[in-house]
């Protein structure tokens, strides 16, 4: 009994001490991130999914970094890099947890870079999978705020391109607004992003 008390003991101080590890990579990755240090942020959360391989958050924001600094990025040479870096650690995640609405609108932000970069190219062969992934998210999540607002958003975009009326999506957008108010995940470091986006697309909506 005092053996396995000692195995006990010693087993949860490993997870403990795990745990305190992942937790101050992860909290350094985030800080590096608001920094702007957008490689240093890259890699650091690289390196907690290296360590952590069963755990779909490090992979997430991996892509997350990389697709976020991809808007606006001229050089396709780094644009390149950086999707593929965020594509190849998004469908990761994927594969650690299926059926991730989160995961699913990521792959659609990635899609979105890559239009942004070049619509000509890109627009026709990857507008019609975002509205794929959007629809499937929402339909897994419909009280998530993240989707409700993204997908609100790519379907204003798509309606501004077409030149058709963007208020619809605009009770989408305030639908997403009363969401980010309630929707709670106690697991660490889940995303909780897109508040102050969806703030600023309800201001426009208004005309303010």
């Amino acid at each position: 009994m005092k053996n396995l008390i000692i195995i006990i003991l010693l087993a949860t101080t490993f997870s403990i001490s795990a745990q305190d590890k992942y937790t101050d990579g992860m909290q350094k990755a985030m800080q590096l991130w608001q920094e702007q240090k957008t490689t240093p942020a890259s890699n650091q959360f690289e390196r907690i999914a290296m360590a952590e391989d069963d755990n779909w958050l490090p992979y997430y924001y991996v892509a997350l970094v990389n697709t976020t600094a991809s808007f606006g990025e001229k050089d396709k040479k780094i644009i390149t890099q950086q999707l593929g870096k965020a594509k190849e650690f998004n469908d990761i995640a994927k594969n650690l947890s299926p059926d991730n609405p989160e995961l699913l609108v990521m792959e659609a932000m990635i899609n979105t870079a890559w239009i942004a970069f070049d619509g000509a190219t890109y627009g026709m062969t990857l507008s019609g999978k975002n509205a794929q992934l959007y629809q499937q998210a929402l339909q897994l999540a419909p009280e998530n705020p993240r989707v409700v607002f993204s997908k609100a958003e790519w379907d204003m975009g798509s309606a501004q391109y077409f030149g058709k009326d963007t208020a619809p999506y605009c009770k989408d957008v305030e639908r997403a607004l009363e969401l980010f108010e309630t929707f709670e995940n106690d697991i660490p470091f889940y995303p909780n992003w897109g508040k102050d986006r969806a703030e600023a697309t309800a201001k426009q909506c208004k005309g303010e």
